[in-house]
């Protein structure tokens, strides 16, 4: 099999066609530009295409690891809470959302035994739908954001370690904390080049029963999506913004903008309010 981007040996026929716009892949991760063998895909995209799905596959049933968890949250923070959903395993998590979104009975009394002084933050990291996301990307955001929190002087609760959980769930555990701001860090359902998709979800007064609409969402997080340093100087605006306006979500909007002067394209792109840019 050979390409058409090299000419072909004498006698050889053409057996790939490539297409124009294949040098353009090497800016994206999207299948553009596969080229194509009679009326099918070639072999290597296809199998490539296989693969991809298999990875998104598995990150979706990956067990969180929650030993590696609790130890990289506990070298970086002084007090850790494993919790749960009302999610008794994987398949109910999937077959029922709901379940999910709300803790079980033994974390609601874990969290209420505790008796924590109010906070500014609560943080809660979460497997969602992506467990690698979570083991590999995590820590490393966490890394970004927690000087600035020190700098700023904001006092950060138990963090939360959940099992099946989903975004909402951080509200119960904010709320159970008295946090005034919560972050949840969650696996993001992957796609099929993204099966390590990090996403972080802000609310003011985290409480039972928000909306969606009542959170802000910063979604890609990982190093071939939106960089670290990206992502957390939006979550550093966002929880700023909202210090001062006392909202989130729809009303909360990110005026900030990527300083492509101060970045190093797309793996390091500065975000800063509109007002900062010069």
């Amino acid at each position: 099999m050979t390409d058409k981007s090299q000419p072909p040996e004498t006698g050889t026929p053409r057996t790939v066609i490539t297409n124009p716009w294949q040098p353009l892949r090497e800016h994206t991760d999207a299948r553009i530009g596969l080229g194509r063998a009679g009326g099918s895909l070639p072999t290597a995209p296809h199998l490539a295409f296989q693969l991809a799905h298999a990875q998104a596959r598995d990150a979706v049933h990956l067990a969180l690891d929650t030993e590696k968890m609790m130890a990289e949250l506990e070298s970086r923070f002084d007090s850790v809470v494993r919790l749960h959903s009302q999610a008794g395993d994987r398949s109910e998590y999937l077959r029922r959302p709901d379940l999910g979104r709300q803790l079980s009975d033994e974390s609601v009394e874990q969290l209420t035994g505790m008796n924590v002084a109010q906070c500014d933050l609560s943080i809660t990291v979460v497997d969602g739908l992506s467990a690698r996301a979570v083991h590999e990307h995590a820590a490393t955001l966490l890394d970004h954001l927690i000087p600035a929190f020190e700098s700023r002087g904001w006092s950060v609760g138990p963090v939360a370690l959940v099992e099946q959980g989903r975004v909402a769930i951080g509200d119960p555990v904010g709320q159970a904390l008295g946090a005034r701001m919560g972050l949840v860090l969650i696996g993001e359902r992957p796609g099929l080049s993204s099966p390590d998709s990090l996403g972080v979800y802000f609310t003011w007064g985290p409480r039972d029963g928000r909306r969606d609409s009542e959170r802000n969402c910063i979604s890609n997080i990982r190093p071939r999506g939106q960089s670290f340093d990206a992502a957390a100087k939006l979550v550093l605006y966002l929880l700023d913004e909202a210090s001062r306006r006392e909202l989130s979500g729809v009303e909360l909007k990110d005026d900030s903008v990527v300083d492509s002067e101060l970045g190093d394209g797309n793996q390091g792109n500065f975000l800063l309010p509109r007002d900062q840019k010069s």
